[in-house]
Formats: structure tokens, C-alpha cells, sequence
């Protein structure tokens, strides 16, 4: 059996990023562990949810744990940083947000971890941050020295696939099939996600979308029933968020090759 740990920026990235890749994973009895960068504090809480004087950071906090029992991780962590908000606002330049952390001294302490997990897998996001959150983008930068400083074999790069995307919802379309009010755009914009072209990996994962969606209602202070992927019927859901994409540059020698890698990481092409 192997280990994957996912790093994360925030509470429910990794519901929605991959919590697919990690139920399948965990039920398949691999080790799966998750880390979080920061704690959230800047996400909008949905109306209603917090107590008074209930800080965000705590509920985001707890959210993870509800999270990762219905994915099925069995350990999680956090980094000391705060959230950094979205690119461009003054957060961005708070002391002590992921943004602003040195990168190396980051890696480090991410690098304990994957050090005590003896980590056959890390995830991480594309050098974008899948749609360019400065969190994210640092999640990349950090996650990749720290899997060098612990050696680890396979670092996947999760992102979202544009032209699988695109394709998805024009055949939704044609069909007949897609949720009134929707309409197909002409593209995604080029900030969001990668072209398959530079994708070099899938996960199927229709089998667990139940445990990506409990996951995702964990994260109840972001997402309310209402929320547009919650409320997705279950076919769309399972279209839409059933496989996930990697990039996985440079691909480990076949020596090197973790079995979990080999068991769920399917080529592109």
C-alpha cells in the first residue's frame, strides 16, 4: 500500500480539487493525508452559518476533519500561514499570509511531513493555481521544493482540463441535456485550468462522487445546499467533477514508480 499526501491552500480545496482521486485511493486501503497552507479566514462564510463571534477559521478548521472522514484521509495538517486573499488586494501583503512566505522555509516544514509519511504521491496544483489565487500558485511553488527536499517519486499537479470542459458542456447541449439557464461558452478564459495538450494524466473517479459531495458539505460555511455545484443532479455531478486531471512533469523512472501511481493515475495519451 501507498501514501498520497494533498496540499492544499484552503479548507475545501481538496473536495473540490481531488477529493475524488483520495476517496478512491483510501478505499482502495492506501494511506491518504491532508495539508492545508492556511485556514481560510478570508473565504466568505455563508449567510447565517456562524455562531456570534464564531471566528471563520475555526469552523473551516473543524470542517476539514468531517471532510477527510468522508474521504477517508486518516491524518491532517496545517501550515501556520493566513489566507491571502484573492490576487491584487491588500491581504495579499498581511505578514504572515502564504503569499509572502519564503518558500524554502514553507518547504521545509511541509517536507517534515512528507518525511514522517514516507510519501509515495504529493498533490499539488498547476504553476497557475488552477485559476491564478496567489494561495494556490504558492501551494505549487512550495509543494514542488518540498518534494524535492524529501525525494518524493510522483508530484501530481492538479488542474482543470479547458478542452474536457468545454466538450462536456457542448454535449450537454446537444443532447438536450443541460440545466436551463446554462449556456456554453465560447471557452474558458486562458487563466483557467491548462489545454489537454499539456495534461498528461486522468483519475476516474465516477465511483466515488458521493464522497466528493460529502466532502464538499462538509465545507458547509462555504457551501450551502444551494451552491451551484451541490445542487448540480447527480448525472452532471458525476460528469463534471467524476474525473480529475493531472500534469506529472517529470514522470518517475519506471524503477521508481509507486504502485498507488500506477493503480490511479491513468495516461492521457
Amino acid at each position: 500500500m501507498g501514501t498520497i499526501v494533498s496540499f492544499h491552500a484552503h479548507p475545501d480545496d481538496e473536495s473540490i480539487a481531488c477529493g475524488g482521486t483520495l476517496a478512491r485511493a483510501a478505499a482502495a486501503g492506501h494511506r491518504v493525508v491532508l495539508v492545508f497552507a492556511t485556514r481560510g479566514e478570508l473565504g466568505e462564510p455563508v449567510p447565517g452559518v456562524l455562531a456570534d463571534g464564531e471566528p471563520l477559521s475555526m469552523r473551516r478548521s473543524a470542517e476539514c476533519y468531517t471532510s477527510a472522514a468522508a474521504l477517508g484521509a486518516k491524518r491532517v495538517e496545517f501550515l501556520p500561514f493566513t489566507d491571502s486573499g484573492m490576487m491584487g488586494e491588500p491581504s495579499n501583503d498581511a505578514p504572515f499570509c502564504f503569499w509572502k512566505a519564503d518558500v524554502e522555509h514553507a518547504a521545509r516544514m511541509l517536507a517534515v511531513i512528507l518525511d514522517e509519511e514516507d510519501t509515495d504521491v504529493l498533490t499539488i496544483y498547476d504553476d497557475n493555481g488552477g485559476y491564478g489565487h496567489p494561495d494556490h500558485i504558492q501551494v505549487h511553488r512550495v509543494g514542488r521544493r518540498a518534494a524535492e527536499l524529501s525525494a518524493v517519486p510522483v508530484v501530481a499537479q492538479s488542474t482543470i482540463n479547458r478542452d474536457w470542459l468545454t466538450r462536456g458542456m457542448k454535449g450537454m447541449a446537444d443532447s438536450g441535456t443541460l440545466p436551463e439557464g446554462w449556456s456554453v461558452p465560447d471557452g474558458p478564459p486562458p487563466e483557467f485550468g491548462k489545454p489537454e495538450s499539456v495534461i498528461t494524466h486522468r483519475v476516474e473517479a465516477v465511483d466515488f462522487t458521493e464522497q466528493k459531495r460529502a466532502s464538499m458539505r462538509a465545507h458547509a460555511s462555504q457551501m450551502g445546499p444551494d451552491h451551484f455545484m451541490l445542487a448540480m443532479p447527480d448525472p452532471i455531478f458525476a460528469m463534471g467533477m467524476g474525473t480529475e486531471f493531472f500534469i506529472v512533469d517529470p514522470l518517475p523512472s519506471p524503477a521508481a514508480t509507486p504502485d498507488v501511481f500506477e493503480e490511479l493515475f491513468t495516461p492521457l495519451r
